[in-house]
């Protein structure tokens, strides 16, 4: 006959397997906690990156505007033909600036924050538009404000050009986006004093001259920074029976990590560049026809122009010459180099 009452051992059993119960809850609670922790980690890093790549898009598809229209709106006139000489240039130098400002996720080289913080695309194209905004400030505050050496400075132009010299990455105190807007602001005035014909724009030959002289250096800096990242500069220098040549400049291949910072910074600067280019077009129109050079500035449009194709990639490839992938560097380089070599035959033109 069984017991009605359980003895000590079933006692010691059934506690056991509720123990064992409890311990499977518990394990299990822990492992929908860690699956749900596991998730939202994977949530957050895929929005990041979503995010980041949202931001970064103008790298690979960079816009372009029309600088008569920026022209007609900074200076708040309603027909082209009512704009002043110097208007589309100093609209293209206003607006390259306030692009960076404004566009989708803002100026992001001094973001210390994810997603910015590890992304270096945008930070490099960015500062190659500083780059070529501080070139152009400074020929309008140096040369094409002045009618000879000795003219007194715009007081403006004087005022803003620094502004675009302030650290590229100050995030606080003062930010770096604050200093560009008074420079911005700066230019601003000087356009507005423009349409009403008080401040001073000459397109002369000789002061398009001096601006050509600092393309050209920049621009041939970076088809050498570029070259650099190719096999074929392993090399420091040629080797004439077995003595290195004194007649070149040795010249180190771009570290691999930096490759794409060289790449996505001359694109910045042909970007900005290519709208400024557009701008003079337009404001040095009859000293061009007048010294037969309106074919070369075409050319360095036209160049600049291909420097600005989508990019299919979502990193920089630089395969060999003729290997299977295309050599983005030196294909950038070419670009720039055929540019400069046109605007080397525009400042021959603007000499005669």
């Amino acid at each position: 006959m069984v017991s009605p009452h359980p003895t000590d051992s079933e006692t010691t059993l059934n506690e056991e397997l509720e123990d064992l119960g409890e311990l499977e809850e518990e394990t299990s609670g822990e492992k929908r906690l860690l699956w749900k922790f596991i998730s939202l980690v994977a949530v957050v890093v895929l929005a990041l990156f979503a995010l980041g790549y949202y931001w970064t898009f103008p790298c690979f598809v960079p816009p372009t505007y029309d600088v008569t229209q920026v022209a007609l709106k900074e200076t708040g006139l309603t027909d082209p033909k009512e704009l002043p000489v110097g208007a589309r240039t100093a609209a293209a130098l206003i607006h390259n600036m306030d692009y960076l400002m404004s566009k989708q996720g803002g100026y992001l080289t001094n973001d210390v924050t994810p997603p910015s913080i590890f992304l270096d695309n945008m930070p490099n194209w960015e500062f190659g538009v500083v780059v070529a905004s501080r070139d152009l400030a400074t020929a309008l505050r140096n040369h094409l404000s002045r009618a000879q050496s000795q003219s007194q400075e715009d007081k403006d132009l004087g005022i803003g050009e620094p502004y675009y010299y302030f650290e590229t990455d100050s995030w606080i105190l003062p930010t770096t986006e604050s200093q560009y807007q008074k420079g911005i602001s700066a230019f601003r005035r000087y356009i507005s004093r423009l349409r009403e014909h008080r401040a001073p724009f000459y397109p002369r030959a000789d002061n398009l001259t001096q601006y050509i002289e600092i393309l050209a250096k920049r621009l041939g800096s970076y088809t050498q920074r570029l070259s650099a990242s190719s096999s074929v500069h392993e090399e420091a220098a040629l080797i004439i029976r077995g003595k290195p040549s004194t007649a070149f400049t040795p010249m180190e291949r771009t570290p691999w990590l930096e490759v794409d910072d060289n790449f996505y910074e001359a694109r910045g600067y042909c970007w900005a560049l290519l709208h400024i280019m557009r701008a003079i077009e337009q404001d040095f129109h009859d000293i061009l026809k007048l010294k037969a050079a309106e074919t070369p500035i075409h050319q360095i449009i036209r160049e600049l122009e291909s420097t600005q194709a989508k990019i299919l990639s979502p990193v920089v490839l630089n395969g060999s010459g003729f290997g299977v992938f295309a050599n983005y560097s030196l294909t950038l380089a070419t670009y720039i180099a055929h540019a400069n070599a046109a605007l080397i035959d525009l400042r021959d033109l603007l000499s005669v």
